[in-house]
């Protein structure tokens, strides 16, 4: 019995399981958006009933896929606090603890629901893909933000000088400064906060062609990462 479950749940293979896969897929799918409907004013009660009977049969179904993934699983701890184990509890948690309680109270706990979307990851090839291709690359991954994080500091630090006599009320302090650098490096530009002197307006279009080239260096070391992980599997 406990190889048959574990061929269904986890074997992706045979026909039961690409059935059960898709039946999970289809009530995650189905669980966010209504989720989003719960969110319209003034629904009806028959609505919010009829969303709330779903709520709890989709719950039922997520509990039993995660009791039966600890049934099959040889090192059940091990599961438990993985990454898939601690999504899977996610998914269902806030269900329970708000048993009996007024939702208005734990309104946080709803929002915990939306991590049933990454339960797709374990079901799709795709972000299996990139999930290796993020394993692979994680070096190359920790050096860019740890270069971006200094850059950042730099530019907080550059533009404070530039601009604190004439703007003290936007580029009061270096931590005032890191919004500027933040919007700035990453290409955002929300126009709230901007240099007004030459050699602030100067330091700036540096900062924008750093940004620029910051915005493509992950894209690339992902998409390496991906053809990587691509011909490996093939």
């Amino acid at each position: 019995m406990k190889e048959k479950v574990r061929t269904i749940i986890e074997n992706g293979d045979t026909t039961s399981s690409r059935v059960f896969a898709f039946f999970i897929q289809g009530l995650i799918l189905l669980s966010v958006v209504t989720f989003s409907i719960e969110t319209l004013p003034d629904l009806e009660p028959d609505t919010r009933f009829l969303l709330r009977i779903f709520e709890t049969f989709c719950v039922v179904i997520f509990s039993i896929e995660y009791i039966l993934r600890i049934y099959v699983s040889e090192k059940k701890l091990k599961f438990i606090f993985s990454f898939y184990g601690i999504i899977d509890l996610l998914a269902i948690l806030p269900f329970y603890i708000a048993m009996g309680v007024d939702l208005r109270s734990l309104r946080a706990l709803r929002f915990l629901r939306l991590f049933r979307i990454l339960k797709l990851v374990r079901y799709n090839k795709a972000m299996n893909h990139f999930n290796a291709a993020i394993k692979s690359a994680k070096e190359e991954i920790l050096l860019f933000i740890l270069i971006t994080l200094i850059l950042m500091y730099f530019s907080a630090v550059g533009i404070y000088y530039f601009e604190n006599e004439a703007q003290p009320e936007h580029f009061s302090s270096i931590f005032d400064s890191l919004w500027w650098a933040i919007i700035t490096l990453t290409t955002v530009g929300y126009g709230d906060v901007y240099p007004v002197t030459v050699g602030g307006r100067i330091f700036t279009f540096f900062i924008l062609m750093i940004g620029l080239g910051i915005v493509a260096i992950p894209t690339g070391i992902i998409s390496s990462a991906l053809t990587r992980s691509v011909d490996k599997k093939d």
